[in-house]
């Protein structure tokens, strides 16, 4: 994939194509949970940090905690200059309304430039209901052509309801762990990432720094805190990770919900190079000796 990287300051995030938008994303995305529970003034600095190294692709949902009720006054400033990804869980209209209008309120926003069905795993419970009619999906189409929603995306952790999803709905992007553990265990991704390039739905990444299920008294459980999986936060795995899902033709990854992680994920990522044929190697035999947090039967 064609990247852009801004000539004028080359320690500015590289960005790539929102699928064939126009507009180009930062290939690290800040994800809400960096900032959930945290005090104001420093939410503040984080973002201001992110968007002054050139990241301006912000995603959040109101299921993160206090993450919307934070981000909103520290996004303020930025917000005409930087795309802003929102979601729903809600599977039936009415609380899917009363969802939307309250994010955009925490978010000191009039629109959404990308709302996602959220966390999509089963047809039966969370694709079917929300392409009933008159339903959620009726409503995310309406907001679209009220100005109120500019693309219509989902984030899923199966292929069954990624795969469905796609095949009923033209969506303009996907949010999708694209993880090599998961992968070379058990293929996980690979369909749906061929899937989402044949209707050219953009590829956006999760999961990119997760190495595997948290073990029994892990000792760095606590100081992680906000990922329910073990991520890999030695730099060197940690870049390894995070090259291994940008070098999959993705447009950009969202790193766990740790500032710390974050920060190490824009440094990387300012340097990126696509993996080599040995690295490749490399990262499937580690990745045969942990266990994954998504696999694909």
């Amino acid at each position: 994939m064609q990247e852009q990287t801004p000539s004028s300051n080359s320690a500015v995030l590289p960005r790539r194509p929102y699928g064939d938008t126009g507009i180009a994303l930062s290939v690290i995305g800040f994800g809400g949970i960096v900032v959930t529970d945290t005090e104001q003034t420093e939410a503040n600095r984080v973002v201001a940090e992110a968007v002054e190294r050139g990241c301006n692709y912000f995603d959040v949902a109101p299921g993160y905690g206090t993450a919307e009720e934070i981000l909103g006054p520290a996004l303020e400033p930025y917000r005409k200059d930087v795309f802003l990804a929102c979601k729903t869980a809600q599977r039936e209209r009415e609380g899917a309304e009363m969802e939307f209008k309250r994010s955009l309120e925490r978010l000191r926003t009039d629109y959404f430039d990308l709302y996602q069905l959220h966390g999509i795993t089963s047809v039966e419970n969370d694709v079917d209901p929300v392409f009933k009619s008159g339903g959620v999906m009726d409503m995310l189409v309406e907001l679209r052509k009220a100005g109120k929603i500019r693309h219509i995306g989902f984030s899923a952790h199966s292929h069954e309801a990624a795969l469905t999803a796609m095949d009923r709905f033209d969506f303009d992007s996907m949010l999708f762990p694209i993880n090599f553990t998961a992968y070379y265990q058990s293929g996980f991704g690979g369909e749906v990432i061929a899937r989402a390039k044949e209707k050219g739905v953009a590829r956006l990444a999760l999961k990119a720094m997760a190495k595997q299920q948290w073990s029994e008294g892990h000792p760095e459980r606590g100081r992680f805190n906000k990922c329910w999986y073990e991520p890999l936060y030695g730099p060197a795995e940690a870049e390894m990770g995070l090259r291994w899902t940008l070098s999959r033709d993705v447009t950009a990854a969202v790193p766990p919900g740790d500032a710390g992680l974050f920060r190490m994920a824009m440094d990387f990522a300012q340097r990126f190079e696509p993996v080599t044929p040995e690295e490749e190697q490399q990262l499937e035999a580690y990745a045969r000796s942990l266990k994954p947090i998504f696999t694909h039967a």
